[in-house]
């Protein structure tokens, strides 16, 4: 049941598009191509178990995790409260 102006769904409809997005964008961070045998942010050797589970990997678990820390996440607010907005 949807409040105020929204029709029925309409909250469903907002966390599948919020999922939906989530999805999209972790598969965009999926390195494509063929992976490499040392870093090429740090020069080490990549794990063989990690080039095993990941062949298109381009970068250490360190450097990787590094990557993934830095990654800010903007997306589409699609609450309507007042107080989402104000984060």
């Amino acid at each position: 049941m949807a409040g105020g102006w929204a029709r029925d769904g309409a909250v469903q409809d907002q966390i599948d598009d919020t999922v939906s997005d989530a999805v999209k964008a972790a598969r965009a961070r999926i390195p494509i191509g063929e992976g490499l045998e040392e870093c090429e942010d740090c020069g080490e050797p990549i794990p063989k178990a990690r080039r095993k589970a990941l062949p298109s990997a381009r970068t250490c678990v360190n450097c990787q995790s590094e990557r993934d820390a830095s990654i800010v996440s903007v997306g589409i607010n699609r609450r309507g409260s007042k107080d989402s907005q104000l984060r």
